[in-house]
């Protein structure tokens, strides 16, 4: 289909600055073009100009501007296309309403309910897509086999049976329509429960709402007929919002063409890099329109089929950089978020970091910062000529590494001037005055400008080693693809960080998306859910529904034009299998695994799924039965154009590369050539140049100068990268090697690295109530056991008094010895949440516990590991120990307590190892030397935030600068703080004297609880990204009185203290800042369980307004982040009806700016269970501040099935009936400022690009953001 001989066949990458045409003329030959995306003086459109261009100047034709342009020499066109990305990033897509099931309208506002970033206290969240909501009085359930309550007649579906629990009413349903049809919307997006796999409701309001003339109308079920009402219910809208605007654009493309390119094969990239016809290309599956080809482009290209070295792909821009990788198939996701809204549907992996060639550069508290602010496009890098700040482009630009003779003159205010290499400059010596002056340097401007480059090659590391090693692969046996505008320059220095041995650049690096549309196949996917069990009853099933989808697939194809007996189409099956219970599903492929009496006829995918699930994860549940979720088939019409691969290595082939031209740079007397873009020749790397005129680097290694232990800011950021990356990497071996669903799944533990002394250097993931606490743990182990802790000795500690925060949270603490040295020289720990640990409830999370022993196993300094022998006897004894006490019972899951045990020690053994090579690498003197330099930056940060804050509270009150504060507990326990501050030292004083006393119950904090708040609220504070260790507290002196609800007794309960009163303690240290009115200050524990099942979960409400916003409604606040469960995942897995979960109107403080709504949720009890609560604002309500009113309070009430309305307290544990109803509503946040303010304006809020505030996508920021979510 590819073959078009004799006409010009073209691929053109539509990007948001640029435009890139690849052509192949019908000679053979090929060009390339770029041109400016919008020059409206001199054409209408980019992709139309480039075509005409070509056939102008290759044909000798004459093609008027002006006029359509003839399509008669035209064979094919693909492109891809940054309009739907755009619209997003905009919000400039068609108006749109939703249709949602009665009683979610407010859904998709909640989201998740985790803020996506954690320590801005304005939390920012991109606006719904949809501007009207629609109840629909429908509703759908799931038979359950355990319900207890009156069956209606079941509906078969994929798998499932379900009942309907009220009938769809459309007479309703056609009068809202008309309404909204009247006020201009002609858009709908329709999400009803559970129409993932019985969709009869929404076809049936689909069909109403084409009847009476929406012009587009998108069904959840089918565009992505998914699990999960929340992501199907994004998607839906995505492609309802942008889809239009896409056929606006083809529209306008089209016209531009004589007959419209009704005769030409027009195909467009999708988003999981595979061409679709134009009338078939959407808005939910064009997001990656543009990124996508440049995947296609070096997987065909770099990859090998020969040698099967994987690749990593490296496209380095201008807001941002693509990482994704190849080895031998396209790496998809199924889920993954951009510009703020969260897309169910096949798409590649690429991860996207806020670190490109316009990521800004700060000196901030002694450090070089890059990033993750971006200049933008406008005003773009100072070397723009539009007042921008500095970036990393003009760090290049300055070191000679660009060369402005090379570049358009599109710069300036009438965008016709050359880069300004004096603009640059200019910047570069006031910042390096700047940094000289607080260093007493004399560091030279190229000095400053290559350590910021250094700075954002490490920070472009870090995403490279997750996205690698989160898969169990080694990231130094892949070669590094380079691609992009600004790739070339940073190419060779983040290979040799990364120990890859080679760079690969394609001819065509400068257009690769481009040419990757060319090499690219048709793509038609088709998906449907399964509910069945992976087993031999189910084979034949299987086998039926898989081949049903191959056939469709096939005959869609062949309706497109491919040839089946010419080997032009093929299908791939895929399985999205689980083990059940778990939430861990993978999408698998029986490519290389034949089918066998055991398997489906299409493939042994029971054994593929257990070895992919060994390689990522590191152990398989072989007694586990495997669950089928879904069904999708690929298939592939072979339309690319023939690749010139040949191999990359250049031997026989190679020839010297052309330097264009000798230019000073920093430490390098060869540096770059001139390639499509600009590529840097570093020095013990060697460019040689294939019989296809690519470019492959072989990397040597680094001839670095030795380091000292004298500080170097550069090295003091590359250290502080290096140190968190430890911490990340220890991560990632606990998620891949832990078994619990709370660890593996939930992402419920932080990793560690400590100094000697037991401080903190680096955390990770920021879980706010970790922050600080483990530190408590590791110096209370060095004081207790001192010269008793030897090489292979692991300490397993829980208890209050040692650090712990609550006994769930197991913290594993591994000393690092070094030879010749008789103390350990570094710790490593982890702390990782247990389901259950023994106590008087499943869960070990009771809400009426009196003391420590109700609440499970408890170990203050035990060997879990002595002298490098696990002590399993001896743990599992401990952790059965509880049942000695009356009422209590041991650990209910031992084998998971073991198995995480063992994950935990096995994540410190690669923190201990990674710590080691760094000490290899440096030295133990200067590793040592710089975790002190690291610690005392942060020392620094909260230094220069106390002084400010001292000197803005002297320009408004002459008096003292001390401030106190108080609030309550909801049974009236005061706490209380004052803060004395030092302006000159920028120190203080925190003191909690005055704080009421241990309480009967469980609401007691141990005072490493306390640690972690005041940690939390420093780094908001402070306002910028600042290495989160010990050194934040260096400048603070805490006091908390002993016996106290802060410092309780060694036996006093404490697991209310975790989850509610960390919370009062944020309030009260804002509180006395005045930095902005109360959040919701609980997180609504909400559990309930039988013998068979259990749940927990907590729940948003209403964040405080600060000066300048408002505050966000339905979202978690301060110390909690945790995800709220699926609707349908809830419904599907556990005896219970969500009936209701919206906002809760009015609950949030008025004020100049309003404080944000709590939430409203309904439960529905299909079985006996008993549910417990453990919160708190029931009677105390969130303050407002600055006149600000207070938050409503939160109310727990239980609607008995005979009629009865109770109301629960904030703490209880009730048994429940089916029928039971608990309803719940969550506290509002507290307005803040006057409303009578009102007069002077609310929040001012600036615009910007969304990809400028949510810059980050792909596998590895989900994986940061599930772990933040916790």
């Amino acid at each position: 289909m590819a073959e078009t001989k004799g006409k010009f066949d073209f691929a053109i990458d539509r990007g948001g600055t640029f435009t890139d045409v690849f052509a192949r003329l019908p000679d053979g030959r090929e060009r390339v073009l770029k041109l400016l995306s919008r020059d409206p003086q001199n054409y209408k459109d980019a992709p139309t100009e480039g075509i005409r261009r070509v056939l102008e100047e290759e044909s000798g034709q004459l093609f008027p501007r002006d006029q359509p342009v003839d399509t008669a020499l035209i064979g094919w066109i693909r492109m891809g296309t940054t309009v739907a990305t755009n619209a997003l990033l905009e919000r400039e897509g068609e108006r749109t309403a939703l249709l949602v099931t009665k009683g979610f309208k407010d859904l998709l506002h909640i989201g998740t309910q985790a803020r996506p970033k954690l320590f801005d206290l304005e939390v920012a969240v991109p606006d719904v897509l949809y501007e009207e909501v629609i109840e629909v009085d429908e509703r759908v359930v799931l038979c359950r086999d355990d319900c207890q309550l009156p069956r209606k007649d079941p509906k078969r579906s994929t798998g499932d049976s379900l009942e309907v629990w009220q009938e769809l009413d459309l007479e309703k349903v056609e009068k809202d329509l008309r309404g909204v049809l009247s006020r201009g919307i002609s858009s709908v997006a329709v999400l009803l429960l559970h129409s993932y796999t019985w969709s009869d409701h929404e076809k049936a309001v689909g069909s109403l709402a084409r009847r009476l003339g929406f012009t587009q109308v998108s069904l959840s079920s089918e565009v992505m007929p998914m699990v999960r009402a929340v992501p199907r219910g994004y998607t839906v809208c995505a492609d309802t919002y942008l889809t239009p605007k896409i056929h606006q654009y083809l529209k306008g493309f089209t016209a531009g063409f004589k007959g419209g390119l009704k005769d030409v094969d027009v195909l467009f990239m999708q988003s999981d890099g595979g061409l679709t016809p134009m009338e078939q290309f959407c808005g939910s599956r064009a997001i990656l329109s543009g990124p996508a080809g440049g995947v296609v482009g070096y997987a065909v290209t770099s990859y090998s089929q020969m040698e099967k070295k994987p690749v990593i792909g490296f496209d380095m821009g201008g807001t941002s950089t693509d990482v994704s990788r190849y080895a031998g198939q396209y790496e998809h996701v199924f889920e993954a978020t951009t510009a703020g809204v969260t897309l169910q549907a096949p798409q590649l992996d690429i991860n996207t970091v806020a670190a490109g060639g316009g990521s800004r550069l700060f000196f901030r508290s002694g450090m070089f910062v890059v990033g993750p602010e971006s200049a933008g496009a406008h005003p773009g890098p100072a070397c723009y000529r539009k007042g921008g700040p500095l970036t990393v482009t003009d760090a290049n630009l300055a070191l000679g590494r660009i060369l402005p003779p090379f570049f358009p003159k599109i710069f300036g205010p009438a965008e016709n001037e050359p880069l300004s290499l004096e603009d640059t400059m200019t910047h570069f010596r006031h910042l390096t005055e700047e940094i000289n002056s607080f260093l007493q340097s004399t560091m030279s401007v190229e000095d400053v400008a290559m350590g910021f480059i250094r700075v954002a090659n490490e920070a472009m590391c870090r995403p490279i080693r997750a996205l690698t090693q989160a898969k169990g692969h080694d990231t130094s046996q892949h070669v590094l693809a380079c691609f992009g505008g600004a790739g070339g320059q940073h190419a060779c220095s983040i290979a040799r960080a990364l120990g890859m041995k080679t760079v690969f650049i394609h001819k065509y690096s400068g257009v690769l998306s481009a040419y990757g549309l060319a090499l690219a196949d048709v793509v038609e996917e088709v998906q449907e859910p399964c509910s069945l069990k992976y087993e031999q009853r189910c084979f034949s099933e299987l086998d039926r529904r898989m081949e049903q989808l191959c056939r469709r697939c096939r005959d869609t194809l062949s309706a497109r034009g491919f040839s089946r007996s010419d080997g032009q189409i093929s299908t791939e099956v895929f399985l999205h299998l689980r083990y059940e219970g778990t939430d861990c599903a993978l999408m698998v492929t029986a490519d290389g695994y034949p089918g066998n009496a055991h398997s489906c006829r299409a493939g042994d995918f029971g054994s593929a799924f257990a070895k992919r699930y060994l390689k990522e994860f590191g152990f398989t549940i072989p007694d586990r039965a495997i669950m089928v979720d879904d069904i999708r088939v690929r298939g592939c019409g072979k339309s690319g154009i023939n690749s010139m691969h040949k191999s990359k290595k250049g031997h026989k082939q190679a020839k010297p590369v052309m330097v264009v031209k000798n230019i000073h740079t920093h430490n390098s007397s060869h540096p770059c050539i001139s390639h499509q873009s600009t590529i840097l020749v570093e020095p013990s790397c060697e460019a040689c140049l294939t019989e296809d005129g690519d470019v492959c680097l072989a990397v040597g290694s680094d001839s670095q100068c030795a380091i000292g232990t004298e500080l170097n800011t550069v090295q003091l950021s590359i250290f502080s990268h290096r140190f968190m990356s430890i911490a990340e990497q220890m991560g990632r071996v606990l998620q891949r090697t832990s078994i619990s669903t709370n660890i593996k799944e939930r992402l419920d533990f932080s990793c560690a690295v400590f100094g000697p002394d037991g401080g903190l250097v680096s955390n990770a993931p920021h879980i706010p109530v970790h922050l600080g606490a483990m530190q408590e743990t590791v110096q209370y182990q060095i004081r207790s056991l001192g010269n008793e802790l030897r090489e292979g000795d692991v300490i397993l500690s829980n208890h209050p008094c040692a650090g712990g925060s609550h006994l769930p949270d197991l913290t594993v603490i591994t000393p690092v010895f070094r030879k010749g040295v008789n103390r350990p020289v570094f710790f490593v720990a982890s702390r990782g949440h247990h389901a259950d640990i023994g106590g008087v409830t499943p869960g070990s999370m009771p809400p009426h516990s009196t003391s420590l022993q109700q609440e499970g196993a408890v170990f203050v300094s035990f060997k879990l590991v002595n002298g490098g022998v696990f002590q399993e006897e001896a743990v599992t004894e401990a952790l059965m120990a509880p049942a000695q006490h009356p009422g209590c019972s041991g650990t209910r899951n031992l084998h998971d307590n073991l198995s995480d045990l063992r994950a935990q020690v096995a994540a410190n053994q690669r923190g201990s190892q990674l710590v080691g090579e760094l000490i290899d690498c440096y030295g133990l003197d200067v590793v040592q030397a710089y975790m002190g330099y690291i610690q005392s930056n942060a020392e620094l940060a909260v230094r220069d935030m106390l002084r400010e804050f001292a000197q803005r509270r002297r320009r408004q009150t002459s008096g003292s600068l001390d401030v106190e504060s108080e609030d309550f507990m909801d049974d009236g326990t005061p706490i209380r703080l004052r803060v004395q501050i030092n302006e000159e030292e920028g120190s203080a004083v925190f003191d909690f004297t005055g704080t009421g006393t241990e309480v009967w119950g469980n609401c007691n904090a141990p005072r490493a609880i306390t640690l972690s708040a005041l940690i939390y609220c420093l780094r908001c504070m402070v306002g910028q990204d600042i290495p989160l260790n010990q050194g934040c507290l260096k400048p603070i002196k805490v006091i908390v009185p002993p016996g106290s609800i802060l410092q309780p007794s060694q036996n006093a309960a404490v697991v209310g203290g975790n989850v509610l009163t960390s919370q009062r303690v944020v309030d009260v240290i804002f509180k006395a800042f005045e930095v902005c009115a109360a959040s919701q200050g609980c997180m609504n524990n909400i559990s309930f369980g039988s013998e068979r099942v259990g749940y927990y979960e907590t729940v948003a409400g209403g964040a405080g307004a600060g000066p300048g916003w408002h505050g966000r409604s339905g979202v978690h606040s301060h110390m909690t982040n945790t995800r709220i469960t699926d609707p349908e995942i809830l419904e599907k897995r556990y005896p219970v009806i969500l009936e209701h979960f919206s906002l809760r109107p009015g609950s949030g403080g008025a004020g100049k700016c309003r404080g944000g709504d709590g939430v409203v949720r309904k439960l529905l009890f299909r079985n006996k269970v008993v549910l417990s609560v453990l919160t708190e604002r029931r009677a105390i309500r969130p303050y407002g501040l600055e006149g600000g009113e207070d938050g409503a309070a939160g109310l727990n009430l239980l609607h008995r099935a005979d009629g009865r309305i109770l109301n629960l307290g904030a703490k209880t544990s009730v048994s429940l009936e089916p029928g039971d109803m608990f309803c719940l509503y969550t506290p509002g946040g507290g307005g803040f400022g006057s409303e009578g303010d009102l007069k002077s304006g609310g929040p001012q809020r600036k615009r910007r690009r969304l990809n400028e505030v949510f810059t980050e996508r792909g596998s590895v920021f989900e994986y940061r953001m599930a772990q933040e979510g916790v």
